[in-house]
């Protein structure tokens, strides 16, 4: 009988250890998720702010962001967070699965360390010294934006407005992505936001440098560690 009780007790110690480090691992990648998503937010506030700021106009949404601005003398912070509400609220209605917590959670801090780095900035008097810290920023921005997606916890607003359009009705995505552009560039400019070279420069870097991010990241031992 003692035998037996020693086996069974043995038995459950292995499985509350096997438990106990299932809940560990389990939480080390929520963790290093977690982290890769704020530190991802806070570069690309940074990298967006000091891109916009150079005095080249603005990224395509951000055009969206200074228009309302512009109306509603909101911060440029607050005009993006009261967009990217109402794409979550969208996305949420239209296609539930695009939103996770790595959505909300990004969101609030991209929009108050928009807020935070846009009053701290600082430029020259020179237009080729700013059309240079313009290009820095939009590789800041789009290096950021890189590590963030690459925690693969939820889409970003407008990541999840594209998926949600293409996937519920079969469009391809840089078609979705194109046409939501043009109508985000549109609506800012009618709003008073500033279109210019950085659109456009935003619109030819960014994508090759998050995807250049987003490979190296995801090859990296952290995460592989964590899968």
């Amino acid at each position: 009988m003692k035998t037996i009780n020693f086996a069974v007790s043995e038995h459950n110690s292995r499985v509350y250890s096997l438990i106990f480090l299932g809940d560990n691992v389990k939480f080390k990648k929520y963790a290093t998720k977690t982290l890769m998503i704020v530190i991802g937010s806070i570069i690309s506030a940074y990298g967006i702010t000091l891109a916009i700021g150079a005095g080249f106009g603005g990224a395509t949404l951000a055009i969206l962001w200074q228009g309302l601005t512009n109306v509603t003398g909101m911060s440029i912070g607050t005009s993006s967070l009261i967009v990217a509400v109402a794409m979550i609220i969208f996305a949420l209605f239209y296609d539930r699965k695009q939103i996770n917590i790595g959505t909300i959670l990004y969101q609030i801090i991209y929009s108050f360390f928009v807020d935070v780095f846009t009053k701290i900035q600082h430029y020259t008097d020179i237009k080729a010294v700013n059309f240079v810290i313009m290009l820095l920023g939009i590789a800041i921005f789009s290096f950021g934006t890189g590590i963030y997606s690459a925690a693969d916890f939820g889409r970003g607003s407008y990541e999840a407005v594209t998926f949600s359009l293409a996937e519920k009705n079969g469009w391809k995505i840089k078609i979705v992505r194109m046409v939501l552009d043009i109508i985000m560039v549109i609506i800012g400019v009618l709003l008073g936001g500033k279109f210019g070279i950085c659109t456009i420069a935003t619109v030819l870097l960014s994508g090759p440098i998050i995807q250049a991010t987003v490979s190296t990241v995801k090859k990296s031992k952290i995460l592989k560690n964590i899968s």
